[in-house]
């Protein structure tokens, strides 16, 4: 999918449009349940904290997906490392290990949030 989708997507849709996008690359179950994980953790997000997604878009690339999540909300997540003892915060824990690296981009409309993962086992 090259494009941005529609506002409301739900957790359960951007699921089955990153299956859709990766099917056929050979990726293995680890790195797509990986993928999967972190699409519902930023979808998820968007709705919980920011009034719903604005825009959704997998990239697959060579060794690895980019997934874009935009919302409404200029507030950035809460970064690894807050106190257990405060409520939430822990999916963007999660998205922070499992991607390979993440980028914000905030402006007036909001904040996109693009999470790169591997789809290729780290040589050993």
């Amino acid at each position: 999918m090259t494009g941005p989708l529609e506002a409301g997507l739900r957790s359960v849709d951007a699921r089955q449009i990153v299956r859709e996008a990766l099917a056929g690359r050979g990726v293995g179950q680890r790195a797509l349940d990986d993928v999967l994980t972190v699409v519902a953790e930023l979808v998820t997000n968007a709705f919980r904290h920011a009034g719903g997604v604005t825009g959704f878009r997998v990239r697959p690339l060579p060794d690895a997906v980019a997934i874009e999540v935009s919302d409404a909300s200029s507030v950035l997540p809460r970064s690894p490392g807050t106190p257990v003892s405060a409520p939430g915060g822990f999916g963007w824990l999660l998205v922070t290990k499992l991607a390979r690296r993440t980028e914000i981009r905030s402006g007036r409309d909001g904040k996109t949030i693009t999470a790169y993962l591997p789809l290729a086992a780290p040589a050993t």
